[in-house]
């Protein structure tokens, strides 16, 4: 729907280009058997690392979107609002009914059972949002919509 090319990076891409050991072994991340992700000591540079390069990235002027899930809310939030400087950002929360993410995450084989609940309640709290959306009844492409009211007309 943008009239010029953008790139999507997220949290899934950084997630697996991690190497398999700092996961195996908790020392980057670790899943507990309830979702609840837990950050380990060397996870905190390679995500620096992850969002200098999405900053140089928009830097040079191309558009990115970044799926990002917040593990510790406004704090994670704020590790990257100073990753991106000056950089002009949008800031979109995307929600939806507690219900419908346990229906979602039972699709997806990637999901641990009770990862988006033990999540729900961490990666919103304490964050600043420009825009929410809710993606309970809406469409993507309606939510994209309503998102791109809000972007420059250059986008």
């Amino acid at each position: 729907m943008l009239s010029t090319p953008w790139l999507l990076l997220g949290i899934d891409d950084l997630t697996r280009a991690v190497p398999d050991k700092g996961i195996d072994d908790g020392t980057l991340l670790h899943v507990s058997e309830i979702g609840r992700v837990e950050v380990g000591p060397g996870w905190r540079s390679l995500e620096a690392s992850w969002y200098i390069g999405i900053a140089t990235i928009a830097a040079s002027g191309t558009g990115v979107i970044i799926d990002e899930v917040f593990l510790d809310g406004g704090a994670g939030q704020g590790r990257l609002r100073t990753a991106l400087g000056g950089l002009e950002i949008l800031w979109v929360g995307v929600t939806c009914d507690l219900d419908v993410a346990r229906a979602r995450e039972a699709q997806r084989p990637d999901r641990v059972a009770g990862q988006a609940e033990s999540l729900a309640s961490v990666v919103h709290e304490s964050v600043e949002y420009d825009l929410v959306v809710d993606t309970s009844r809406a469409t993507s492409k309606s939510c994209a919509a309503e998102i791109l009211e809000v972007v420059s007309p250059t986008a």
